[in-house]
């Protein structure tokens, strides 16, 4: 198994300067070759056991699962790289433009290794080059790294002119779509399988995704111990701050962070972040630090900016951790997907006749034909967690969301109660208050187990909390 010369093109750039003979002939001489020494990734025989039982749903068949590219930005910049999550689960790799391609039981990495000294490519090339973009690792390294055979990605092409029943995970790289005539019908039966592959996590993804949780609470404690910054600057300086964090610790953020100040709370995808953070108000922060191995927390708690709860914004607030306890309370093995936001709605729709403010009973509201609560609840309670922040999504609708929970399930919990700043229909005093409270459990043998719970809940804590960070 050797690296091959690499066909890229140069890939330079209109401003790039000029690259004559001499120069480049120079360049190619006089370099050290490295092999880095490699460390077996943990994930190996989980991947192994997971490419096992894919094979085992389409027998005797190609399966073709690709990492993807770049995707640009801005003219001639790239966003930073994050890899299919799908090639990520069966490999483990995440390198760009690989290309997993299992059959017969078999699986074959075809890769992109670092461009070998003989071409122009390390020094010019802006996506690749080892002086550009950093130094990829050899076919050998990701070989061993990740216990798979791999290949070069030029030999792709050749590996897939066979008459082999062919399916392919679309959309994710183009010219691995182009190499392989489609089958919208086996190609989509695919993705439902490796979707619903993860709905359950095994120990490693779980023991991860607490990994993940653990940042994000690090994240949040970074955030309010620079609140006086915060009250300063805005929204943005949490973001910053917590961004700090993730890329620190982990890889990334999962999502982008929403810090909602204000009524920029009640915008459920606030990701501008370009309001201030007053005094007086809530501010409400969804934020999910995404781990080295790419699985992601997702975590919101709503905060009051002065450290302590009006009496309104107590009795809300309150109103809303009462409907995410039933939510958590009703996560166990064989109860509905759905039993959490069921349990969660009810507790809110009663809370809201309560204010006076449905123009039915509770119960009435609650009916399926009614939903007239949702006004001011707006989504569901729970999504799957895991290498996606919201996973599992091209699983059949009647397993997710229409099943049963099973053991090793991970979710979030997450109601909230939403009073926009021109609605009409709520007392003043509530307009413009947003509250959300979302906690990652995983499910358990009897019940489910927190894994975001070192971060405070109840309304009491949350002031404790604040004032030890503020110091």
């Amino acid at each position: 198994m050797t690296d091959q010369t690499d066909t890229t093109e140069t890939h330079t750039e209109s401003h790039d300067p000029a690259v004559p003979d001499a120069y480049a002939a120079f360049m190619r001489t006089g370099w050290a070759e490295r092999e880095a020494e490699i460390t077996r990734h943990p994930i190996t025989e989980w991947a192994r056991a997971r490419r096992q039982r894919l094979t085992e749903q389409f027998p005797g068949e190609r399966l073709v699962i690709p990492a993807g590219g770049f995707k640009v930005r801005a003219n001639d910049t790239d966003y930073r790289f994050r890899p299919e999550t799908a090639h990520t689960y069966l490999s483990g790799n995440q390198t760009s433009d690989a290309v997993l391609v299992i059959e017969d039981g078999e699986a074959v990495l075809y890769a992109r290794p670092r461009s070998s000294r003989e071409t122009d490519e390390f020094f010019r090339n802006r996506q690749y080059g080892a002086l550009w973009a950093g130094k990829r690792p050899s076919l050998r390294e990701i070989s061993e790294a990740l216990a798979l055979p791999t290949r070069h990605i030029d030999d792709l092409p050749d590996a897939l002119t066979s008459s082999a029943k062919t399916r392919v995970l679309r959309g994710v790289d183009s010219r691995v779509d182009s190499q392989v005539s489609g089958d919208s019908g086996r190609d989509a039966e695919l993705a439902r399988v490796l979707s619903e592959l993860r709905l359950v996590k095994d120990e490693w993804e779980v023991a991860e995704l607490q990994g993940a949780c653990d940042i994000t609470t690090l994240g949040f404690e970074d955030s309010v111990r620079e609140w006086d910054r915060a009250i300063e600057l805005g929204e943005r300086w949490i973001e910053g701050t917590f961004f700090r964090r993730a890329r620190a610790m982990g890889n990334d953020l999962g999502y982008d962070s929403i810090v909602g100040g204000g009524r920029h709370a009640t915008t459920l995808h606030w990701i501008e972040n370009s309001g201030p953070i007053t005094p007086g108000d809530l501010v409400l922060l969804d934020m999910g630090a995404e781990a080295s191995s790419l699985y992601t927390a997702d975590v919101t708690r709503t905060l009051p900016v002065d450290g302590t709860f009006t009496g309104v914004q107590r009795d809300l607030y309150s109103l809303v951790l009462q409907a995410q306890q039933a939510g958590l309370d009703a996560v166990r093995p064989g109860a509905a997907f759905r039993a959490p936001h069921n349990a969660a709605m009810t507790v809110l729709a009663h809370g809201l006749e309560d204010l006076g403010l449905l123009p039915v009973s509770a119960e009435e509201a609650l009916s399926p034909d009614s939903r007239v609560y949702a006004r001011w609840t707006l989504h569901g309670t729970s999504h799957m967690l895991g290498l996606d922040v919201h996973d599992c999504a091209a699983a059949d609708t009647g397993i997710y969301p229409g099943g049963a929970l099973e053991e090793g399930m991970v979710l979030t919990v997450e109601p909230g109660l939403y009073f926009q700043d021109d609605d009409l229909l709520v007392p003043e005093e509530l307009r413009g208050i947003g509250i959300r409270i979302e906690d990652d459990v995983v499910v358990t043998a009897d019940g489910a187990r927190n894994l975001s719970a070192a971060l405070p809940r109840d309304p009491d804590e949350i002031e404790a909390w604040m004032g030890d960070l503020r110091g």
